[in-house]
């Protein structure tokens, strides 16, 4: 179980609504820029997550007026100084806190209450879902500080989000995309008000909770290895093996008798 009362340096945690543990950037007076201490509390916070079998949904968000502003640019001036090995070092730690958020077991929402740069853009996409205030911005803020648009992750996960050559452009201008045009992009899933952003998260979180544990655990999986496998054939056996673990676990028994109650007379889909 996660401990709520856990302090933390940079991070805040609580459970707004039963299944549903948020995940909040602490830093707002530094727009919750990365620090070291925060990449080891994120892996942290999200190895406790993923080890917890009441928790259903992940929100991340942050404190204040931003979401991330990437790294925090006191830390990384230290970058130029350190041995090759040192700043290996550091990379790798960033790198293991943010895979380690797209690994939760569970659906993570991001959602997206300002401005998203650089460390943080390539936070809010380990997030299966990304919502977002009108406040919400994101940029590919590295090429700005003399680094590569290919960090924790982005090179990957973004060409796949919207596309190769509109990745391309965000990355090599590393211009700022508003909250509207992301919606376009796909970047966000949706556009909130400007006060709903949280209620909008947790109504979606409650929507997934609603479904069986399992169910949304296995298709987490399957959508996620399904990204990388190479082959039409070798993602049905994927999805062959989660639907037969499937049928052996107890919740999509209750699941199916569930729904068989409460269907409408006339539809007999699966």
């Amino acid at each position: 179980m996660i401990d709520l009362e856990t302090r933390y340096q940079t991070i805040l945690l609580e459970s707004p609504a039963d299944g549903v543990i948020q995940v909040t950037l602490n830093r707002p007076d530094r727009l919750n820029a990365m620090t070291v201490t925060m990449f080891d509390e994120l892996e942290s916070v999200a190895r406790a997550v993923g080890d917890d079998r009441d928790v259903r949904v992940m929100v991340l968000t942050g404190a204040g007026k931003a979401f991330c502003a990437g790294y925090d640019l006191d830390e990384a001036e230290e970058l130029a100084s350190l041995p090759a090995l040192g700043m290996l070092d550091r990379q790798e730690r960033a790198a293991r806190a943010l895979s380690a958020v797209r690994a939760v077991p569970v659906p993570v929402i991001a959602a997206v209450n300002g401005p998203a740069a650089g460390g943080g853009l390539s936070l809010a996409l380990m997030a299966d879902i990304r919502l977002g205030s009108p406040a919400a911005k994101f940029n590919a803020a590295f090429v700005r500080i003399g680094l590569s648009a290919g960090d924790l992750g982005a090179s990957w996960l973004l060409p796949r989000l919207i596309g190769p050559s509109a990745a391309a452009e965000i990355g090599f201008t590393g211009r700022m995309v508003e909250a509207d045009e992301a919606e376009r992009l796909g970047l966000l899933n949706r556009v909130t008000g400007a006060d709903d952003l949280l209620d909008q998260t947790l109504t979606m979180a409650g929507q997934i909770c609603a479904n069986s544990p399992g169910g949304i655990r296995i298709s987490k999986r399957a959508l996620q290895a399904n990204m990388e496998v190479t082959s039409f054939a070798a993602a049905l056996e994927l999805e062959n093996r989660g639907q037969a673990l499937l049928t052996r676990c107890d919740d999509m028994t209750e699941a199916l008798q569930a729904f068989k109650a409460k269907r409408a007379p006339n539809f007999s889909g699966r």
